[in-house]
């Protein structure tokens, strides 16, 4: 168990498919490795994650505060919320990146963040085998290279996420549905219980999408938890339980009762508009994680 808090004063979807980010047909069905699997496997609805009145910032001011939820085993969160309402700075506490000013945030096993694509450098010359090899540091000493035991992991985890045939690609130059797998796979060699992504889905075309949908999906009923940022309402409806941030905790449950338009309202104010044709409530701009 990971404390990684402390008391006061002491982290069907409807897809835009841009016509720029074709995939390439998928060799490898998306399925993770048993091998890859979490230490110390837990069953499905055990919980992983618990904040208990978090509050957390930068200097004296807090950025987030009042966020109270359980996260179980098997759980697909999205994670809703403005530009600057705490989105990121809750990711940095549960990665214990960020102490907790308020409250207790407990984590059952390791925790790992899949990063937006839009933030990785892509013109280092790195394979897709060398960026999935960053995750092993962490499990082994600083100068110490990566073994056969990490590299034959990394290839796992590649075959896990579908680009098996991948693996000596240049990073930069594979699609941005490619890449978001890759960060997924380096994720996977950490064997996290617990996976942090950042807006995932921002830039993919609908096929690398639904490919996503289908890797997280394995991936929860594996065993993990997965808190999805997102800024896509009509996509948080599609998963198991919706946060709400705006500064503080709005909301927290299954969709039917989280997103209401009293609580879309209280996360993202006038930037909330009804659409004429589904009279369904979506965001007027996109949002990064904040």
């Amino acid at each position: 168990m990971q404390d990684l808090a402390v008391t006061e004063h002491a982290h069907s979807h409807d897809h835009v498919a841009p016509a720029t980010d074709p995939e390439q047909p998928m060799s490898t069905q998306v399925a993770p490795s048993p091998a890859l699997a979490p230490d110390h496997p837990v069953a499905v609805g055990t919980p992983l994650l618990t904040l208990e009145g978090v509050g957390a910032g930068y200097d004296e001011t807090l950025a987030l505060r009042d966020v109270t939820f359980t996260a179980n085993a098997g759980d697909r969160i999205a994670v809703l919320g403005p530009n600057g309402g705490g989105k990121t700075t809750l990711f940095r506490v549960v990665l214990g990146e960020l102490a907790a000013r308020t409250g207790r945030a407990t984590v059952e096993g390791d925790v790992a963040i899949v990063p937006q694509t839009e933030r990785s450098r892509l013109d280092f010359p790195v394979s897709a085998l060398d960026v999935v090899l960053m995750g092993t540091i962490a499990g082994r000493p600083w100068w110490r290279s990566a073994g056969r035991r990490d590299r034959e992991a990394a290839r796992d985890a590649l075959a896990a996420v579908g680009l098996g045939d991948r693996v000596d690609a240049t990073f930069g130059e594979l699609s941005g549905g490619q890449r978001q797998r890759v960060l997924v796979a380096r994720a996977l060699v950490r064997r996290a219980r617990v996976l942090l992504l950042d807006e995932p889905y921002r830039g993919l075309d609908a096929t690398s999408a639904r490919r996503l949908d289908d890797l997280i999906t394995a991936l929860a009923a594996e065993g993990r938890t997965l808190l999805i940022a997102t800024h896509d309402v009509a996509q948080a409806r599609a998963w198991d339980r919706v946060l709400c941030l705006n500064g503080r905790q709005v909301a927290y449950g299954p969709p039917d009762t989280a997103l209401t338009a009293e609580t879309l309202a209280g996360t993202y104010g006038g930037d909330l508009v009804r659409v004429a044709e589904s009279g369904e409530l979506a965001v007027v701009a996109e949002h990064h994680c904040g």
